[in-house]
C-alpha cells in the first residue's frame, strides 16, 4: 500500500497548548517556531486559536499571535482558527484583519467561529452571554460589509484600513454554522475526525445550500482534526495521551489543565493511571477515532476521509507535550501528503 496521498492542501492549526513545567510564554514561542517548521515542510496555512482564561492554552489574542507568526515566516498563509465573533465587535475585527492584510498582503486568512467563553465568569468579562452565538450571522454580515464598504448596521462608519481589501473568510462550524457558511458563500472548516458521519452530513448540506460569492465562487471544504504519525502505532498513540488526559481532567474537574508528559511506556492499554472510573471513561473516549499510526496507516485513513468528503484541504490540529515527537509527526505527515519542502 502506498504511504503517500495527495490532496490540494494540508495546513496546521496550533492552539498554543501550555505544558507542565513550562511558562505560558514558552507555548507562544513554540507556536511561532512550529510555524517556521511548517513553512519549511511545505504546509499551506498556519492558523492560531482563541481561548480565554484557560490554564492549558496561552493563545488568547489570535490576531496578535498571527502577526508574530507572519513576521517570523515569509510564504505560508497565516490566519485564525478562529476569532470568535460573539466575543468581539465586528468593526474591531475588521480593523485588526485590515492591519494584518496591509502588513502581510496576500498571506492572511480570517477564520471565524461562534463559540463563547468557557465559563460564566469569562463570558461576563468578555461581555458575551451564553446565547451570544445566536446573532453570529448578523455579526458576520456586518464584518464582511466593512471590507466591501456595504455594511448598513452603522451608517457612515468605515473600517480603516480594511475597506477595499480582500481577506479570505472561513467559518468554523458544525450543524447550524455550516448553514451560515453556505448562505454567506464562505469556506467551511469542519471536524473532527472522530465523528465522520456527522461531518459528512454537514458537508453535504453545506454544498447543497451554498450560494456563490465574490470571495468563494464555489464551496470550499476544510476537514479538521487530530493526526499523529510515528514509526509505530503505539508511538503515535503516545503522542495523543497528554491531550486525552487533559480533556478527561477538564470533564471531571471543570478546568482544562496544561499538558503533562505521557507516562513512560504508555501503550495501547495504559496512560490513564490514577483516574477515577468516570475520568478514565472520558480519557478512553478522548483517544478514540483520531487518525494515528505509521505513515502507511495514516495514508490509508486520510485517503478514506478525503474521498468520502471530497475535501479541498485538511487542517491538522494535533497538540502534544513532547515537542520533538510532535515535529516528527508533522514531518512524517508532510511526506504522506507529498508536500514540497521550501528552502
Amino acid at each position: 500500500m502506498s504511504s503517500q496521498i495527495r490532496t490540494p492542501q494540508f495546513s496546521i492549526l496550533d492552539r498554543s497548548r501550555t505544558r507542565e513545567g513550562h511558562p505560558p510564554a514558552a507555548a507562544l514561542r513554540d507556536t511561532v517556531e512550529l510555524a517556521r517548521h511548517a513553512e519549511r515542510l511545505g504546509y499551506h496555512r498556519f492558523w492560531v486559536s482563541e481561548h480565554h482564561g484557560v490554564p492549558g492554552v496561552a493563545g488568547s489574542a489570535p490576531t496578535v499571535l498571527a502577526a508574530a507568526v507572519a513576521s517570523a515566516t515569509s510564504a505560508i498563509r497565516v490566519g485564525t482558527g478562529g476569532v470568535m465573533l460573539p466575543n468581539h465587535r465586528p468593526l474591531v475585527v475588521a480593523e485588526q484583519f485590515g492591519v494584518l492584510e496591509s502588513l502581510f498582503p496576500g498571506r492572511i486568512d480570517m477564520g471565524l467561529g461562534r463559540s463563547v467563553g468557557f465559563t460564566g465568569g469569562i463570558r461576563k468579562a468578555l461581555g458575551a452571554e451564553k446565547d451570544a452565538a445566536g446573532d453570529f450571522e448578523a455579526r458576520l454580515a456586518e464584518l464582511l460589509g466593512y471590507f466591501t464598504g456595504t455594511q448598513t448596521a452603522h451608517p457612515q462608519v468605515h473600517a480603516r484600513p480594511a475597506e477595499g481589501l480582500a481577506v479570505p473568510a472561513f467559518v468554523l462550524a458544525t450543524g447550524a454554522g455550516a448553514e451560515v457558511a453556505a448562505r454567506a458563500g464562505l469556506a467551511l472548516v469542519i471536524g473532527d475526525f472522530r465523528d465522520p458521519a456527522k461531518v459528512l452530513a454537514a458537508v453535504d448540506g453545506y454544498r447543497a445550500a451554498f450560494r456563490p460569492s465574490a470571495m468563494w465562487p464555489r464551496p470550499y471544504v476544510v476537514i479538521s482534526g487530530t493526526v499523529a504519525v510515528a514509526g509505530s502505532q503505539e508511538a503515535a498513540r503516545r503522542l495523543l495521551v497528554p491531550e486525552a488526559r487533559a480533556l478527561a481532567y477538564s470533564r471531571t474537574h471543570g478546568v482544562f489543565p496544561p499538558l503533562r508528559p505521557a507516562p513512560d511506556g504508555a501503550g495501547p492499554a495504559d496512560g490513564g493511571e490514577g483516574m477515577s472510573a468516570r475520568e478514565r471513561g472520558f480519557y478512553e473516549e478522548a483517544l478514540r477515532g483520531h487518525v494515528h499510526g505509521t505513515e502507511e496507516q495514516v495514508a490509508a485513513a486520510l485517503d478514506e476521509l478525503i474521498r468520502a468528503s471530497a475535501a479541498d484541504e485538511v487542517l491538522v490540529t494535533t497538540s502534544g507535550y513532547d515537542r520533538a515527537a510532535l515535529l516528527e509527526s508533522f514531518e512524517r505527515l508532510a511526506r504522506v501528503a507529498g508536500l514540497a519542502r521550501r528552502g
